[in-house]
């Protein structure tokens, strides 16, 4: 459904399905803002957001937290590993786009 919105709004994209290929495709790749699911295979959201920001290659890049962790410390811990802003799951595309926007224009968010 995401994927399918940003085509439609000419948001270019990748798309990775557990952790340790996301940290594989960020060897070449470099976006300007992440998606991050928390609950990934293999190597969870947590992690490969910590391992993301301590890479100074990648430290950079905005992080969206978008995740169905809506109770709890999940929050705490999300922005503890890194991630620079968090929307709750389910939630529409346009809200997700329109948070990633907003992280790109906040002035403490450097760009490469």
């Amino acid at each position: 459904m995401y994927c399918s919105y940003f085509a439609s709004q000419g948001v270019q994209f990748l798309v990775a399905g557990d952790g340790v290929t996301a940290l594989r495709v960020m060897q070449t790749a470099c976006p300007d803002a992440i998606v991050m699911d928390l609950s990934l295979p293999r190597l969870d959201g947590w992690e490969t957001t910590r391992q993301l920001k301590q890479n100074p290659r990648t430290a950079h890049i905005p992080i969206l937290a978008c995740t169905g962790h809506a109770f709890g410390p999940a929050v705490e811990h999300a922005l503890d590993a890194g991630c620079d802003a968090y929307v709750v799951k389910p939630c529409l595309p346009a809200e997700v786009l329109r948070q990633i926007r907003a992280l790109l224009a906040r002035p403490d968010i450097r760009r490469a």
